[in-house]
């Protein structure tokens, strides 16, 4: 059985929501994220959203549906079905549909005021420690004092 309980992202904790979206409800195995689009996501003149920035909204839902500080991306199949434009509220709603020792495959789908704009499968791996290994620190921040 599932808990219900709203659960505090342990994941991805430096991400920048402002290309990725915002949590919206966050518990096991399961994660919404809601992105606003802007115009700095524009592939051209009329406004057309990058498919890469709604592909990215749904890789993050995908990880706050594992949750684990040391979850990683390994594959995807994605399905894109419908255009975003600028302005576009998309919202990622990932479930957790597998478990095999290290690797849980995710379902996402992304929605536009619940039309279908994306689909996909994640296959992720929770590692034992951070994919950069135990004595990697850097410094995230540009900030070179």
């Amino acid at each position: 059985m599932l808990d219900t309980a709203e659960l505090t992202s342990n994941t991805h904790l430096a991400i920048d929501a402002e290309w990725v979206g915002t949590p919206v409800s966050l518990r096991d195995g399961h994660a919404r994220v809601s992105l606003t689009t802007h115009a700095r996501m524009a592939a051209d003149a009329r406004g057309l959203v990058h498919g890469g920035f709604v592909f990215g909204l749904a890789d993050y839902a995908a990880m706050l549906a594992i949750n684990d500080p040391h979850v990683v991306l390994g594959s995807s199949e994605a399905r894109f079905l419908k255009p975003v434009v600028v302005g576009d509220v998309v919202v990622a709603s990932a479930t957790r549909e597998a478990v095999a020792g290290k690797k849980h495959t995710v379902k996402v789908t992304c929605t536009r005021a619940d039309e279908p704009v994306f689909e996909g499968t994640f296959t992720c791996f929770v590692l034992p420690q951070h994919v950069l290994g135990p004595d990697v620190a850097r410094d995230v921040t540009g900030d070179a004092s």
